[in-house]
């Protein structure tokens, strides 16, 4: 326990009571889910951000892209608009939240990503929109209760699992754990490579406790680094490492196993760089002239705009790619699933 939890305690128990009320009024249908027709699968979690909702969404978008005609739909956290926007090349980070520009940014015009705050508002405008999207994918949702999905997802890490969390403000849990029983698919994420059948077990026995949907486990794999500007085939021992990310400890860690860091800058989750962070990176490449910089695919896009690139474009930066490792048979378990509730839905005609 931390000394100052006791402090704590009263808020906790008063947020949890809130939200647990919240809830009751939706179960008992004082409060009203809209059900749309067009197919919808919600990927969320319990707890505050790193639970690696974003490389569930891209492998779902790289499973099912060759299928259906997909949007994403998420609030846009960080972002300084309002309301409901398309991605378009016109727009960036501050237009669309990190997350949902890094989607754009990667798929462009084969996916479409939207945002709004109110996703019952949001639906009919992608459909107004986008009438050929056959499928929709709702990034954080779990807890927007206004739409009830065909299909949710929630994802917790084997780092910190939200069985063994606690509510806000003790802990990062957004809603009890008793929440995990409005899955439908329960995916633990970031497990090491190491994990075996054993610690399977004691996840699923406890997971079970509150609910009895499939559970799977998920790693994560990193690829080979990506220049962020102009081809750079030079071979790199040593890295400076910038992110801003939720929990940056396995980008550290990955980024140890293959380099000596000789610099590690860290900003909060969604932070909005400026020409000072910028030059601070400069000065850093110039204190260490053999080394590269490495940041997370979620900086990278951010790092790209326009106003820094007179800045960076001339020194070796590179972004670590990140994408979901699952057994192959989980995969097709998942995809296979999502393929027939699309079906059974018969929003089209023919898959």
């Amino acid at each position: 326990m931390r000394w100052y939890d006791p402090f704590l305690y009263p808020f906790s128990l008063m947020y949890d009571g809130i939200t647990r009320y919240r809830n009751s009024m939706f179960d008992n249908g004082k409060k009203k889910s809209t059900h749309f027709l067009i197919p919808t699968v919600v990927v969320g979690n319990l707890n505050l951000g790193g639970s690696g909702k974003t490389p569930m969404v891209e492998f779902l978008i790289d499973s099912l892209k060759d299928h259906f005609q997909l949007a994403t739909l998420s609030r846009g956290y960080g972002r300084k608009t309002k309301g409901f926007l398309l991605g378009g090349s016109n727009l960036g980070p501050s237009d669309l939240g990190d997350e949902p520009f890094q989607i754009y940014s990667k798929y462009g015009d084969k996916v479409a990503v939207a945002v709004g705050e109110e996703r019952i508002m949001a639906i009919p405008e992608i459909i107004y929109h986008r009438p050929e999207t056959e499928l929709i994918l709702l990034d954080d949702a779990f807890q927007h209760r206004y739409v009830r999905a065909d299909f949710s997802i929630l994802l917790t890490t084997f780092q910190n699992p939200f069985f063994n969390d606690k509510v806000l403000p003790l802990g990062t849990l957004r809603e009890s754990a008793e929440g995990a029983k409005r899955a439908d698919l329960i995916i633990v994420t970031k497990c090491p490579d190491s994990m075996k059948e054993q610690e399977m077990a004691v996840f699923r026995k406890k997971i079970k406790e509150y609910t009895d949907v499939p559970i799977l486990f998920a790693g994560i794999k990193y690829g080979n680094p990506d220049p962020l500007f102009q081809p750079n085939k030079k071979s790199y021992k040593k890295a400076i490492l910038v992110s801003g990310i939720a929990n940056d400890r396995l980008f550290k860690e990955e980024a140890e196993k293959r380099f000596e860091v000789v610099e590690t800058i860290t900003f909060a989750d969604h932070h909005r760089y400026t020409l000072s962070d910028v030059k601070k990176i400069l000065d850093m490449t110039k204190k260490h002239r053999e080394a590269m910089v490495l940041t997370t695919e979620k900086d990278a896009v951010k790092l790209k705009d326009v106003a820094f690139r007179e800045y960076l474009v001339e020194i070796p930066i590179f972004a670590l790619p990140i994408k979901v490792d699952l057994a192959e048979t989980d995969g097709q378990y998942l995809i296979e699933h999502i393929t027939n509730i699309v079906k059974d839905k018969a929003y089209i005609r023919e898959i």
